[in-house]
């Protein structure tokens, strides 16, 4: 045993001496290729994104007639109301005093209701807007009618003196109002508005709080809070200012004051509610106005004007819907060439517009997209907007299959 061992000491000894290299150890065996891992589950779509896809599912559902009718926030006709819903696949109605005038709160209720059975059942099967000027003061479609309500709404001016400048008396207001106003079947209030006046000579002022940018953005905060509350979408006006412009409903009138003026007065109200709509699920839209605002647009009306509409967009950040003043009106008359004023008001960059001529004005827009004077894509995102703004005020649902149906029971 010693021998063996003294042997085997002795070899190393000589191969070490020898410069030799020990013989390296058997490589162990590889692993087996561990297989590849599993890749991360995609994730579960938002809430916005699915509600996304249904709406562009739904628009894209409609084809082109039906799409630039959901464009048109119209005034309600003498005659065929009913059969025009369908004929034009309108976007909704918007009602005067002679649509509320000597009827019972049940015979408008009743109006309104076949209106949207119409467009529910046998139509586009998207509620219509229905919409209205219930201001206070001077501007009471529903409440100028004491079989509906024993007096007027009163004015954003009278408000606020009643409670020494709080806002308590405008916030009761409002409720009273809107609470009214969707139990009649209107779902749409052309409120607040958000232009600043303080001068009792300027053709607006009786409409607005009487007061500087400050007080009329606490108004428009205070309003849209509350008609949030309620469910009744709002609409800003007149964007982006009136100021102390003359009435454009005879004719044009132009605004000669500098940007400086409306950075640091007229967009403060506008400003307050864009800001609102951006913490809430229900936001605003914007009615812009007709004037002529030179430091923006000298060339054209701001209801058809681009620049305006891009100041809107781009520097305020508002991203809801725009609609425009009643396209009849006598200062858009001169500026909308061959008689194409909702053409150039899409143009723009409107999403809605307003007028009584819808029944010669849809027809030019179809025609305009058909003809390549109009790209058909500007229709497309007015459209997702109006629906959007439609699915906010819950007049459409999403189903358990994804799609977007009238939240109504006709």
């Amino acid at each position: 045993m010693k021998r063996t061992l003294f042997a085997a000491l002795l070899l190393c000894l000589l191969l070490s001496a020898c410069g030799g290299e020990t013989v390296p150890p058997a490589p162990e065996e590889e692993n087996p290729p561990s297989a590849a891992p599993e890749a991360p589950p995609e994730p579960e779509p938002t809430l916005e994104e699915l509600e996304e896809a249904a709406l562009r599912a739904l628009m894209e559902s409609m084809g082109l007639e039906k799409k630039v009718g959901q464009l048109f926030f119209v005034k309600v006709p003498l005659e065929n109301a009913l059969e025009d819903v369908a004929t034009y696949h309108l976007g909704g109605y918007l009602l005067f005093g002679k649509d509320t005038r000597d009827k019972t709160a049940n015979e408008l209720i009743q109006n309104i209701a076949s209106w949207q059975t119409q467009a529910v059942e046998y139509d586009t099967g998207v509620p219509l807007l229905i919409g209205v000027d219930e201001e206070g003061g001077s501007v009471v479609r529903v409440s100028s009618n004491s079989r509906i309500r024993s007096e007027k709404f009163s004015s954003p001016q009278r408000l606020l003196k009643k409670a020494e400048g709080e806002l308590t008396a405008v916030k009761e207001q409002t409720r009273e109002k809107s609470i009214l106003l969707k139990a009649l079947g209107f779902n749409v209030n052309l409120n607040p508005v958000a232009d600043v006046s303080t001068n009792p000579g300027d053709f607006m002022y009786d409409r607005t709080t009487g007061g500087d940018e400050s007080k009329a953005a606490a108004y428009v905060y205070a309003v849209l809070e509350v008609q949030f509350r309620y469910g009744l979408g709002s609409v800003m006006k007149h964007f982006p200012g009136y100021g102390n412009n003359r009435d454009t409903h005879n004719g044009a009138a132009v605004d000669e004051r500098p940007m400086d003026t409306f950075w640091n007065q007229d967009f403060v109200p506008f400003q307050s509610g864009i800001d609102f709509g951006k913490r809430h699920p229900l936001g605003p839209a914007v009615l812009v106005c007709h004037n002529i605002v030179n430091c923006m647009d000298p060339e054209l009306p701001a209801s058809l004007s681009p620049e305006v509409h891009r100041i809107l967009r781009e520097d305020l950040g508002f991203d809801g819907v725009v609609m425009t003043d009643d396209l009849d009106m006598g200062a858009v008359k001169t500026y909308a060439a061959g008689g194409n004023a909702a053409v150039l008001a899409l143009q723009a960059g409107n999403d809605l517009v307003v007028t009584t001529d819808y029944r010669t004005q849809i027809p030019r827009v179809i025609q305009a997209v058909k003809d390549g004077e109009l790209a058909e894509s500007i229709v497309d995102d007015a459209c997702l907007r109006v629906l959007r703004w439609k699915l906010e005020l819950g007049l459409l649902e999403r189903t358990e299959e994804g799609k977007l149906v009238s939240a109504l029971v006709p």
